[in-house]
């Protein structure tokens, strides 16, 4: 995968911009990490995420009611190409007070479209 090196470092940086800004619940950028429309496999359901489809409210609501913030546990690259990678990952999420609510494993596809790298396809075992 070494002659992949741009597009791993590529895909790391989408993680690390996804991250900040979900944590931040800074939409604009948030979405800016994401190549639409975007599937998100997860609680055994499949949505297919438009730009603008994430709103505000969503972070009080349902498993993020108690959420204060997440953070990377795991990003082993599984596959690289020129345009597309696939990682292996895994994410927990903590409350204000620091402890933990839930770390889960997740498949993340990065690709870049027109240039662009963002968030393809995840699939998580998360609520």
């Amino acid at each position: 995968m070494t002659d992949h090196a741009d597009a791993i470092a590529a895909a790391q940086a989408v993680l690390d911009a996804f991250m900040t800004a979900f944590n931040a619940r800074d939409l604009p950028a948030w979405e800016e990490t994401f190549n639409f429309p975007s599937v998100r496999l997860a609680s055994n359901t499949m949505t297919i995420i438009e730009a603008g489809d994430h709103k505000s409210g969503m972070f009080d609501q349902g498993a993020l009611s108690d959420w204060d913030h997440s953070a990377w546990e795991r990003r082993t690259v599984i596959h690289a190409g020129q345009d597309k990678v696939h990682l292996d990952t895994r994410f927990s999420r903590y409350r204000a007070d620091g402890s933990v609510i839930g770390g889960f494993d997740s498949l993340y596809v990065i690709t870049r479209e027109n240039g662009h790298w963002g968030v393809k396809a995840r699939s998580s075992y998360a609520p």
